[in-house]
């Protein structure tokens, strides 16, 4: 094969098979291609490719008589970090090619292979829901040129399908537009997320949250024509003995309530219930993975909004388990239905080891860390320590914030337990929330603390810029990859 048979091709093939070709760019500009298949580094010399982070260059290959489509995708100068691969899948998946199969040529691990299906299944996403005219179904994958790998290959691809489904679930739940979801209507999804992975399903209406207790979905609800729901998911496997609680902010539209949030930052508020569709997103994939671990799930769910029979400032609410809290500000009422789930969670019929909640709970936080990174806090840094490195594992950032003594003293309230706020109180807002969620955390049989993590994910959860890597414009669906991570690491110890 000479150079003048080679023949380069824009994004515009439909053929029934695509082959990937990795390419690494070399510190020193020399491109290194990671596919020893005969004739390709020629393909790739003639048609430019470089392997430089986020370079696609389709081209076409002369094999018997006729062309076969090749696409040149670069992992840029670190392909020993596994996320290289995700990078390049998402930038692949980004172009929604008209394929059926995605073959990768050459030899991998199954870790990069599975890295890169995913990357390419979380790239190619695409809400269309609500459009008339909607594009391709996603392609399947498969692998070729993998010589005796076939098993691990299939495997990998598998838990690829698996965990992107997962994400992506989350990201339809959470681009579904108020109107077609509100508590009501998310419940009953969680109750086919429920019996889609095998677990246990309970929701307490608007009647039942009030009878029992439940004052926090009670006070942010109330002002809605759409009452509070909470779920709960029990996902029980066979041999478990480890057990994580996890709690998700599930408001599926926030107006601020009487604290009225300005006509800007009402827009998107759509996102609010991230959290609880993410725990629904870890549950599917863990069951799908058949992970031996027990995890209850706790969705926390109201439609946050302003009527004559909305909760006011000034207020004072008692939440379950007895706690009385003065609202000052009706714009954070995340944390008043997360501290009732946050105490069901405490006094489970099956104490957990450890409770995660998981919230666009801050503003701050996006002032803290910005767009991208979780902001995770706790009363055990051990705890703290492993969600970290399980966000690192799977390429989701995320930093450890603390929760300072001092940072409770805004909290104290002349006339109830505690405030949910301080209104004009600006500073460390992300950790003052943080704060206040601490105060509804349930004992051991020691009476010690149980492990608690928080996630503030009111920045990563929406991409509001153009898509980049594996992450579409919209939302993220992130964290479910992370915590899956975790709850995989955890069965095993």
């Amino acid at each position: 094969m000479t150079a003048t048979e080679l023949t380069r091709q824009e994004f515009t093939i439909a053929e029934d098979a695509l082959t990937v070709v990795l390419t690494q760019k070399g510190t020193d500009g020399v491109v290194l291609l990671i596919n020893d298949v005969e004739g390709l580094a020629e393909l790739g010399q003639a048609v430019g490719a470089s392997g430089a982070k986020d370079e696609l260059i389709p081209a076409a290959l002369p094999v018997n008589g006729s062309l076969r489509p090749i696409v040149f995708v670069g992992l840029g100068t670190d392909a020993e970090n596994i996320d290289a691969y995700r990078l390049a899948g998402g930038a692949l998946g980004r172009k929604h090619l008209e394929v059926e199969v995605l073959a990768l040529a050459g030899s991998h691990s199954p870790e990069a292979i599975e890295a890169f299906a995913t990357g390419y299944l979380l790239g190619d996403y695409r809400f269309e829901s609500y459009l008339s005219e909607q594009g391709a179904q996603t392609p399947s994958l498969r692998v070729a040129s993998i010589e005796d790998k076939g098993a691990e290959i299939g495997e990998a691809l598998n838990r690829a399908k698996v965990i992107a489904d997962a994400v992506n679930r989350v990201r339809d739940l959470v681009m579904t537009p108020p109107n077609h979801l509100y508590p009501e209507s998310f419940a009953e999804r969680a109750r086919e997320s429920a019996e889609r992975a095998g677990a246990e399903f309970r929701v307490w209406d608007e009647q039942q949250l009030e009878a029992e207790g439940f004052g926090g979905h009670i006070g942010v609800g109330k002002g809605s024509i759409r009452p509070p729901r909470l779920a709960r998911l029990a996902y029980r496997p066979a041999g478990a003995t480890k057990h994580i609680a996890l709690v998700g902010k599930g408001i599926t539209f926030d107006t601020g309530g009487l604290s009225l949030k300005p006509a800007g930052a009402m827009v998107g508020m759509k996102f609010d219930m991230a959290g609880a569709a993410t725990i629904l997103g870890v549950i599917e994939a863990l069951a799908a993975l058949e992970v031996k671990i027990n995890v209850t799930g706790w969705l926390c769910m109201a439609e946050n909004m302003p009527s004559d029979r909305a909760t006011r400032p000034d207020d004072i609410i008692t939440m379950k388990g007895g706690t009385t809290v003065e609202v000052t500000n009706t714009d954070a009422e995340g944390r008043l239905v997360l501290a009732d789930g946050l105490v069901m969670a405490s006094q489970d019929e099956l104490r957990p080891d450890a409770i995660i909640d998981i919230a666009t709970l801050t503003g701050a936080q996006l002032i803290a860390l910005g767009e991208r990174t979780t902001g995770v806090m706790g009363n055990n840094e051990d705890l703290i320590d492993r969600v970290i490195e399980a966000s690192r594992e799977v390429g989701e950032p995320a930093w450890p914030m603390p929760i300072p003594e001092e940072i409770h003293e805004p909290l104290k309230s002349d006339v109830a337990d505690l405030a949910n706020a301080r209104p004009g109180n600006r500073n460390g807002g992300m950790v003052m929330a943080a704060a206040f969620l601490s105060r509804f955390i349930g004992e051991d049989a020691e009476g010690q603390l149980l492990p608690w993590a928080h996630l503030d994910i009111a920045g990563p959860s929406n991409n509001e810029g153009s898509a980049y890597g594996y992450t579409p414009k919209g939302a993220t669906g992130c964290m479910v990859r992370t915590l899956v991570a975790l709850a995989e690491s955890e069965a095993t110890k």
